[in-house]
């Protein structure tokens, strides 16, 4: 076994589960596609040997990458890759400056300056489209008021909005300045916004007086007013205006020692976007922690930006002429990659306010119809929440436009995955399946268009990522076997530390193994070589010496028809060491019952085996997540087992606790 464990039979299982073969590459894909256009250029013949030549010789690789896709340097690197300090430390693009706002408005407004940069749609039916000319203005006016106001280079601004088009010129405007952007979630409160605004030391808040969802306005000035009471560093706070509410108050007093000002108006002349080191910080976005501090990754302007350029380019295939949309808040890190994956490749980002399913059930699919989008990202449990509306609702809309499906935030199962890939995709668009983290920076696996891809699966790593699986010993596992997703090189995305604790980054990424990143998530590569990943390390679940990651009970669950959402956990036994936990969502057909509860706990035991049949199943009316529908099980176990829950900043729903609590 060389060190793995058998995921409760999960190596043969996937392949059993999936069936069929999933996505397979038209014959002009190739030619048609801009990574196989890459590999034509350097006489690559397939994307394995892309993949291995991109880790043989790195340098090479991210070299290539800029020069492939003209990301502007002021002024040329001199070192591709600079490990003098360590692999744990290592610098990109070294002796070169550049801004990721030169790469993501600046060259596209001097090009082609009408070209559609930005589209919204607000719930109310709202919409609005920036140019990249009218983006640079924008951000332009905000880096002008910002500068006016004190702030400069290295100063932390924090950007609490939803994904409004004054979102997008913010992140821009600051990345002109030198500044440093904190994506706060658009649903915090204000004691986890202060954390993060007090850990950074920021100095100005951008925020707006409030947003729509599902019908109600929701305050956001009173909450960002509540955030900086007690920060007295925090000296400015600009609004953006999206209900006409601000000079109502919004029930909470203004802060006496921060100034509240206007959005500007566009800039009429161009601000001088500064041409900063590569290494220069971009942004710091936090984790919510385990322990309640959350955890800050360090993002620089030439890394992160083409790292994430290059995803956007070859995994998703976007370009000039392509819409973005990805299902996501500026607070989860898919937020700042739709920006820059999009932006940094002269395509059009589309923003959405609210939820996907309201005022009505189709919702999502009519905005994919409106405005024509090609790219589309959803996670899987959006997925599985939408499907229970049934497909009429996708059906009755031209969906054609999509040429690429994403995802990511959690492990598939597989009716969803080919719900998805059938009746979004319509059997014609790959469904790119990317895994990173904040910390990563992006991707550590994807697909690619070029290739075959089974159903539920991430491919293979991304590309110049030295990504492997390895067993308890530290050796690799390449026999289906489940072991940890571990990264032995550098990569440009990577942080840079967290932040003001490099000692809490080396002990949580590189103290297990000798300069190897360990990122926490159960991978495993199949018998085809596909890549697929089975939840998180630490949510594995181990009931007398047997273990089994929580995202295959939760599959087995959502299989049987009744069932919307599933969760499951492991709670301390004195005897088994874990015994398994499950709260169930059923559908409005279906109704609680005995008979319905064992039917549920014997599909997990048939599925995985009767040592993993549940102790409890509980049914529930909402399950913890996160606003990007991550699952919170550390919250469900804490309800259980009445622990600290640590940090639930990043919670959409609070009342879900609640609903655990009163699960029969």
């Amino acid at each position: 076994m060389g060190g793995g464990w058998q995921y409760a039979g999960m190596g043969e299982q996937v392949e059993e589960q999936v069936g069929e073969q999933g996505w397979v590459p038209p014959a002009d894909a190739m030619q048609s596609t801009r990574v196989g256009k890459f590999m034509a250029s350097h006489d690559i013949d397939s994307i394995d040997e892309l993949r291995a030549k991109s880790v043989a010789d790195i340098p090479w690789f991210w070299d290539a990458v800029v020069r492939d896709l003209r990301i502007p340097f002021s002024t040329p690197y001199t070192e591709v890759l600079d490990e003098t300090k360590g692999v744990q430390w290592a610098k990109w693009f070294v002796g070169g400056k550049t801004n990721m706002a030169t790469i993501c408005v600046d060259q596209w407004a001097d090009a082609t300056p009408n070209a559609a940069a930005v589209v919204w749609e607000g719930e109310d039916g709202a919409t609005r489209t920036l140019t990249y000319a009218q983006l640079r203005a924008e951000a332009d006016g905000i880096a002008n008021l910002l500068s006016q106001r004190g702030i400069g280079e290295g100063d932390a601004v924090g950007i609490f909005l939803p994904m409004l088009p004054e979102t997008v010129a913010a992140v821009l405007g600051i990345a002109k300045l030198g500044a440093v952007f904190l994506p706060l979630f658009s649903g915090y409160g204000a004691s986890a916004n202060e954390s993060r605004l007090r850990d950074s030391e920021a100095k100005a808040l951008i925020t707006c007086d409030g947003t729509l969802r599902r019908g109600k306005s929701l305050s956001m000035l009173a909450t960002a007013r509540d955030s900086v009471r007690d920060l007295p560093a925090v000296h400015t706070i600009v609004v953006v205006d999206r209900l006409g509410l601000v000079a109502s108050g919004q029930g909470s007093a203004p802060v006496d020692h921060a100034a509240e000002v206007a959005w500007p108006s566009p800039a009429t002349s161009n601000f001088e976007t500064r041409q900063l080191d590569s290494e220069h910080t971009l942004f710091v976005a936090y984790t919510s922690g385990t322990t309640g501090t959350p955890k800050g990754s360090v993002h620089t302007h030439a890394g992160w930006t083409v790292k994430v350029a290059e995803e956007g380019a070859y995994q998703c295939d976007v370009g000039a002429g392509d819409v973005l949309w990805w299902f996501t808040d500026l607070g989860w890190i898919m937020g700042p990659w739709q920006i820059t994956a999009g932006l940094a490749n002269g395509a059009t980002i589309a923003l959405f306010e609210g939820a996907p399913d309201f005022p009505e059930p189709d919702r999502a699919w009519q905005f994919v119809e409106s405005h024509k989008v090609t790219m589309l990202g959803m996670s899987p449990t959006l997925i599985r929440a939408l499907i229970p509306h049934g497909e009429l609702h996708p059906r009755k809309h031209d969906l054609s436009s999509l040429r690429i499906l994403g995802s990511t935030g959690e492990p598939w199962n597989a009716d969803p995955w080919w719900w998805y890939f059938r009746e979004i995709g319509g059997e014609r668009c790959p469904i790119i399946n990317l895994s990173g983290g904040t910390e990563v920076g992006a991707c550590f696996l994807s697909p690619h268009p070029v290739e075959a891809i089974r159903p539920c699966s991430l491919g293979g790593p991304s590309l110049g990522l030295a990504v492997d699986v390895y067993g308890d010993d530290g050796k690799p596992l390449h026999n289906g076997s489940v072991g940890e997703l571990v990264c032995t090189r550098p990569w440009p995305g990577m942080t840079r530390g967290l932040f003001k604790s490099p000692e809490r980054y080396i002990e949580a990424y590189w103290s297990r193994w000798p300069e190897v990143w360990v990122h926490g998530d159960w991978a495993s590569i199949d018998s085809h070589g596909q890549w697929y990943l089975h939840g998180r390390s630490d949510d594995t679940i181990k009931i007398a010496g047997k273990r089994v990651g929580p995202a295959e009970v939760e599959s087995a669950l959502v299989a049987h028809p009744d069932v919307v959402e599933a969760v499951a956990v492991g709670v301390p036994h004195e005897v088994k060491g874990e015994q398994l936990w499950c709260y169930v969502v059923l559908g409005l057909s279906a109704s609680p019952s005995d008979e319905l509860r064992e039917q549920l706990r014997s599909a997990v035991a048939d599925t995985l085996g009767s040592s993993f049949r549940p102790a409890q199943l509980r049914f529930t009316t909402a399950i913890p997540k996160t606003r990007s529908a991550k699952l919170l099980r550390r919250a469900v176990r804490a309800v259980v087992t009445g622990a600290d829950p640590g940090d639930l900043s990043s919670l959409d729903d609070p009342s879900s606790i609640e609903a655990i609590r009163s699960a029969v």
